[in-house]
C-alpha cells in the first residue's frame, strides 16, 4: 500500500468523530473516488498495522451477548463440528460417507478435546502462538483421551462407542464452555 492511500485513510479517520467502518469506507468510495476493494484493503492494513483502531460500535456487556456476537463464532463452529461428528459417526455405517467419518473421528480424538482444554487454559491469543497451540492441543489430547477411556473403563458402560462419543463430545463442549467464558471476562477487562 503506497503512503499517500495510508495518508489519505489517516486523514478521512481522523476527520470524522468516531467513524463507523462502514461510513469510513463509504466516505473513501464515494468522495475519494477509491474503488471498494481498495478502500477495505487499505482499511484493513492500516488496522493490522496498528495505525487505525477498529472497535465495536456497542459492545456488550453481558455473557449472552458476547456469545452471540462475532467473536463467539468458533464456539458455535466447535459445537456445529461435535453435533456433525457425533451425528455422522452415529449414523453413517456404509456409504460414500464413511470416509468424511474417519477424517472427522480422527479430528475429534486426535485434536479436539486438547485443543478446547487448551483455549479454556489460555484464552488470549497472545499467550501461544498457532504452532505452539497445535502442538499442545494434539499432545493434551493424546493425554486426556485415554484417561476418559481409563475412566469409563470403571463405570458400567465400559469402553464402547456411545460411552465414548458421548464423553468425548461432553468433554469438549464443557471446555468451549468454559474457554467461552473466560475470554468474554478478558473482553470485559479489556473494554475498562
Amino acid at each position: 500500500m503506497s503512503e499517500d492511500l495510508e495518508k489519505l485513510v489517516k486523514d478521512v479517520a481522523s476527520s470524522m468523530e468516531n467513524p463507523r467502518l462502514p461510513d469510513l469506507v463509504e466516505k473513501l468510495v464515494k468522495n475519494e473516488g477509491l474503488k471498494f476493494k481498495d478502500a477495505t484493503k487499505a482499511v484493513y492494513v492500516l488496522w493490522k498495522k496498528g495505525a487505525l483502531e477498529i472497535v465495536e460500535p456497542k459492545p456488550s456487556s453481558t455473557l449472552t451477548g458476547y456469545a452471540i456476537s462475532l467473536q463467539s463464532l468458533w464456539f458455535w463452529a466447535i459445537t456445529a463440528l461435535v453435533t456433525l461428528t457425533v451425528s455422522i459417526v452415529f449414523y453413517v455405517v456404509s456409504s460414500p460417507l464413511l470416509y468424511v467419518r474417519y477424517v472427522l473421528g480422527a479430528l475429534f480424538v486426535l485434536y479436539l478435546p486438547g485443543s478446547m482444554l487448551i483455549e479454556a487454559l489460555y484464552p488470549r491469543r497472545e499467550d501461544l502462538d498457532g504452532l505452539e497451540r497445535l502442538a499442545l492441543s494434539i499432545g493434551l489430547s493424546l493425554a486426556v483421551v485415554p484417561l476418559i477411556g481409563l475412566f469409563l473403563n470403571y463405570t458400567p458402560w465400559g469402553i464402547r462407542l456411545t460411552p465414548i462419543m458421548v464423553s468425548l463430545a461432553g468433554f469438549a463442549e464443557v471446555m468451549a464452555v468454559t474457554a467461552l467464558v473466560r475470554k468474554y471476562r478478558y473482553y470485559m477487562l479489556s473494554l475498562r
